[in-house]
């Protein structure tokens, strides 16, 4: 009786506990916030013990059952996690604190997603904004040069607003474009190059019109299955740019920052002994019988002329000025509990380090978001740019003056550069004088550019969302081309007038679901669609012979032709991606597009791509104790397929242009004639089965951290193949009434190994030294080029099976069967007449290392990028090996070349003057063949910021000065006659790689920034 006596006795306890419990159980109201206030959305609210939890919504609040006794885990991206009991009242708010080892975990990728960068299943690399501050370039391109791990950038030249070239691992096209998408708060927007328009030379690229200062990060997407939702685009990476915005709950605060940089060219190393004439013959070129283009004369230390010293002139010095820009910001921001606004203005002015060449650039930046519903939010943005770019000729034209101020002798002075009579006045025949270009011919462009975005944001529910982003790329480039009466190509001048117009669209409609099944498992599905249009219109008019000096009138042209085009494309996507997270320790993705483009032909207009990628987080299996040592480490391994669309508009039909009637004895008759047009249709054969270049890529990553983070390292190989290749200039039969075509036949494999190392050997509480290294290697390949081809032609470069892309070919010295130089009856080497395969403009790798330093408010950062290997064909040192100028001519003794006499058999015993075997071996291609690699110290900045105690008694609240060194010091080959490997004159395209010609030289700069905030 006692034993049911006690049964029952501990039954009734029991259920009173559990009525008592069941009780006190309530709904709880609960915010979450960071330090300052700001609500954070996305965090996950769970039940200590239990599979219960909650996240909260973009006001940072959740509802949650709960007991007294209730612990609640709190779990944020970028913040430390907390326990908190969830006590007795109805309402609970929750502070979380940043994790400074953790902080910049949460990265943009593709279409603007924000994910945590731990759960990712592919590589991709952030560079923040105050990297790009201390960069202080101004070209976003360049900010990028040796920080991103498997991404080249190039930099056309030292000319104002000159172009700059980015290319993620590696050529993904033999021919077609190879650059990145840009990708501006989900935007793509246009990058295209400002043609010049004589004879070939670099122009600016329009991402230069963007001011760096309005941006908040670049993350670079590398690999395929990073970018397979952007499906046909998506081969070449991707850059993904995000501007910055305003807080929510923040007073207005005004930013002013005020700038000035100096700029001091790297000007190429010339002889300087001996002065203009033939074999020591002096000729002073001031009058038609003493004029002479070459610098094989006598020696400057000993000529003389009537008695009298020939004054000395480094011509390069005399020419070039010290550059000086100036950027001036001025920067609003704010916002309150259900908006927020940024807005900010700058004025951009470079003065070149060539006279008359300038570039200046007004940048508008707004944007406003803002709660118009409980549900819905909207983000309204613009960015306006307004460009002028006063630019001297480039290229290969006589316009350019850099084929006489390299080439010039230093006993003649090129000042005045006009005679009494008023022609002009030059030590030679058929080249103008430097000055009277700048003063004489006008290249100039002017761009209005305007990009507006407008995102509204439907969430109903936590896990629910719905996006809609529009946004437009427009802008207007218009050219100025004036070449006055006295040229010496356009004797009786010349003026060109273009115009082009670009319109492009972009409208993309995303449903994004995030479901918390438990704690341990999360899934998120994305499904969207994408609009894309691009209309791009083209005007020119080229009037020769004006009808008086300095009158630059197309109505007082002699004749005057003119040209047009237009082009529009439109595409369309839909797109997937599902993504499943199992413990925060495994993690699936699958992606997938299905494309379709109006610039292919009906039956080859859609194209499916994707992308199944997995990373394994094994850290998450490590005790405690272990992740003391072994901070973090993830394995990773994904699959893509990808396309590549460098199908032009209309390539899959035969076009026709405006004919011409080539003479044999008479001049060609051109259309329009006497009131008569004529069109004629193309020599060009359309393909109508032309589709997009596609790629394949297998890529497996690790990333490791140690110490608490304070080491770390992320690597990434891939194994990438190109196949349905484009090939131009395909031969057709005459039969066929066309002279070629355009087929997808070629192959190409690439594979490379990225790393990136992060270590930070000191951290105390007032000082701390952070360093960055980087590495990349790839082995590129060409396998098939098709046609029963085994080689094409890509500009100066070739492709040929079996080689990496971008072959140099030319002639070489003629050799016997031991490789000793053959020499002919003259006693002089000679070239063997073929085309040769003579280097590579590919690097073998490339690498960097960046240091940064804090102390207080103090911070200082450097560092180095290199690029080994890869050749390039010096076209410069040609000219001058032959006019007697480079550098190595100052050896002009005369000679006996070592080799093997053609006459003979035997070992050669004719002597030459260093003149005649200078101006021999200037013509053989291999003789200019030189050595690409270098080291730049690329950048160093000091900062220093004013402390609290200081603001305090001071009207602002930060207060700040960057002192910034660009390009400081190069190391080269000693193969390299030139001044910066790095530049090429000839822009952005696959032709123009690999040419070092004319080009304006780059330069170091000095510069110093104050920043103040109120």
């Amino acid at each position: 009786m006692k034993r049911v006596s006690y049964y029952l006795s501990a039954l009734l306890a029991g259920l009173l506990i559990s009525a008592l419990t069941f009780a006190q159980s309530r709904v709880i109201q609960g915010t979450v916030t960071d330090e300052n206030k700001h609500p954070l959305s996305f965090v996950s609210v769970n039940i200590k013990g239990t599979n219960k939890g909650a996240v909260t919504d973009k006001n940072g609040t959740f509802s949650l059952e709960v007991t007294p006794n209730t612990t609640l885990i709190v779990r944020a991206v970028g913040f430390l996690t907390r326990e908190v009991g969830a006590g007795t009242a109805n309402t609970l708010t929750i502070t979380m604190s940043e994790n400074a080892s953790d902080l910049n975990e949460v990265v943009v990728t593709a279409l603007g997603v924000k994910k945590e960068k731990r759960n990712l299943t592919f590589s991709s690399q952030e560079v923040k904004s105050d990297e790009i501050l201390r960069a202080r370039e101004p070209n976003i391109v360049n900010t990028l040069s040796g920080k991103v791990s498997g991404v080249q950038v190039t930099n056309s030249s030292g000319m104002p607003g000159s172009s700059s070239r980015i290319v993620i691992r590696g050529i993904t096209s033999l021919n077609g474009e190879n650059q990145a998408l840009i990708v501006m708060d989900g935007v793509p927007v246009n990058n295209d190059e400002t043609d010049n328009p004589k004879d070939g030379g670099s122009g600016s690229n329009r991402l230069s019109d963007i001011d760096p200062g309005v941006i908040e990060s670049i993350n670079v997407l590398k690999g395929a299955a990073a970018t397979a939702l952007y499906g046909s685009a998506g081969a070449r990476g991707v850059v993904l740019i995000t501007t910055k915005k305003g807080g929510t709950n923040r007073k207005p605060s005004l930013t002013l920052s005020s700038g000035l940089s100096f700029e001091q060219s790297y000007l190429p190393d010339r002889q300087t002994t001996y002065a203009q004439g033939e074999h020591g013959i002096y000729f002073d070129g001031e009058t038609t019988a003493t004029q002479n283009k070459n610098s094989w004369g006598p020696r400057m230390d000993t000529l003389r002329v009537k008695g009298e010293k020939i004054a000395f002139h480094n011509q390069a010095r005399e020419f070039f000025k010290t550059g000086r820009s100036t950027n001036n910001t001025i920067a609003v921001e704010g916002g309150n509990a259900s908006s927020s606004y940024y807005l900010s203005y700058t004025y951009f002015n470079q003065q070149g380090t060539v006279p008359n060449t300038d570039y200046s650039r007004h940048n508008l930046f707004a944007k406003y978001s803002t709660q118009i519903l409980d549900k819905l939010t909207a983000t309204f943005q613009l960015t306006y740019s307004s460009v002028k770019n006063n630019i001297m000729p480039q290229g290969w034209g006589l316009e350019n003056p850099l084929w006489t101020v390299f080439a010039a002798p230093v006993s003649f002075n090129m000042k005045p550069y006009l005679h009494e009579d008023g022609t002009q006045r030059m030590f030679r025949s058929g080249r103008n004088n430097p000055y009277w270009i700048l003063d004489n011919i006008l290249n100039t462009t002017v761009v209005n550019r305007y990009l507006p975005v407008a995102t509204f944001v439907y969430a109903p529910t936590n896990w629910l969302s719905f996006t809609e982003r529009m946004g437009a790329d427009m802008y207007q480039d218009q050219l100025q081309y004036h070449i006055n009466v006295g040229d010496v190509t356009y004797t009786n001048g010349a003026v060109q007038s273009g115009n082009q117009t670009l319109r492009q669209f972009n409208h993309d409609f995303i449903v994004q679901l995030r479901k918390e099944f438990n704690p341990k498992l999360n899934t998120s599905l994305l499904l969207g669609n994408n609009v894309y249009s691009k209309h791009n219109d083209a005007m020119t008019a080229v009037g020769l012979g004006l009808a008086k000096p300095n009158y630059y009138n197309m109505a007082s042209a002699s004749s005057v032709t003119y040209s047009e085009s237009s082009t529009l494309v439109r595409k369309v996507g839909f797109y997937a991606q599902g993504e499943i997270d199992y413990n925060r320790m495994l993690i699936l993705n699958l992606s997938g597009r299905y494309d379709g483009s109006s610039v292919l032909s009906a039956n080859n207009r859609y194209y499916p791509y994707g992308s199944a990628a997995a990373a394994f987080i094994f850290s998450e299996l490590l005790s405690e104790k272990q992740k003391k040592t072994i901070s973090f480490g993830k394995v990773r391994a994904s699959y893509a397929i990808v396309g590549n669309d460098n199908v032009y508009a209309y390539s899959t039909n035969t076009p026709y242009s405006q004919a011409i009637i080539y003479g044999d004895v008479s001049s060609n008759l051109t259309f329009p004639y006497n009131g008569q047009n004529g069109f004629q249709i193309s020599s060009g054969l359309g393909n109508p089965n032309l589709k997009n270049e596609l790629q394949k890529e297998l890529e497996f990553g690790l990333e490791m951290k140690f110490l608490d983070n304070r080491l770390g390292f992320e690597t990434s190989w891939f194994d990438r193949k190109m196949s349905d290749g484009l090939v131009q200039g395909i031969a057709l039969a005459n039969s066929t009434g066309f002279s070629s075509t355009t087929i997808n036949s070629a192959r190409m494999e690439t594979k490379g190994l990225e790393v990136l190392v992060n270590a930070t050997p000191v951290r105390t509480k007032n000082f701390s030294w952070d360093v960055t290294l980087t590495y990349t290697k790839m082995n590129n390949k060409v396998t098939e080029i098709g046609a029963g081809l085994n080689q094409t032609s890509t500009g100066n470069t070739w492709a040929i099976i079996g080689q990496p892309w971008g072959v140099l070919k030319g002639t070489k010295f003629a050799r016997t069967a031991d490789g000793q130089l053959r020499i002919n009856d003259a006693g002089l080497p000679y070239s063997d007449d073929a085309s040769n395969i003579l280097g590579n403009v590919t690097p073998k790798w490339m690498g960097s290392i960046t240091n940064q330093l804090h102390y207080k408010q103090f911070g200082l950062s450097f560092y180095f990028d290199t690029k080994q290997g890869g050749q390039l064909q010096n076209a410069d040192d040609g000219y001058n090996l032959f006019y007697g100028v480079s550098k190595v001519t100052e050896n002009r003794q005369d000679r006996v070349v070592k080799g093997i006499s053609d006459a003979t058999g035997q070992q050669n015993t004719v002597s030459v003057t260093g003149q005649q075997y200078y101006q021999q071996i200037s013509g053989i291609t291999e003789a200019v063949i030189q050595d690409a690699s270098y080291i730049k110290l690329r950048n160093v900045s000091f900062s220093y910021s004013l402390g609290q105690r200081t603001l305090s008694h001071l009207p602002f609240k930060n207060a700040s000065i960057i002192l910034t060194g660009r390009n400081l010091w190069i190391h080269k080959s000693s193969s390299f006659s030139g001044p910066d490997p790095e530049a090429n004159s000839w822009g952005n395209s696959n032709s123009s790689l690999g040419l070092y010609s004319f080009t304006t030289p780059t330069s170091r700069s000095f510069d110093a920034t104050l920043k103040i905030t109120f």
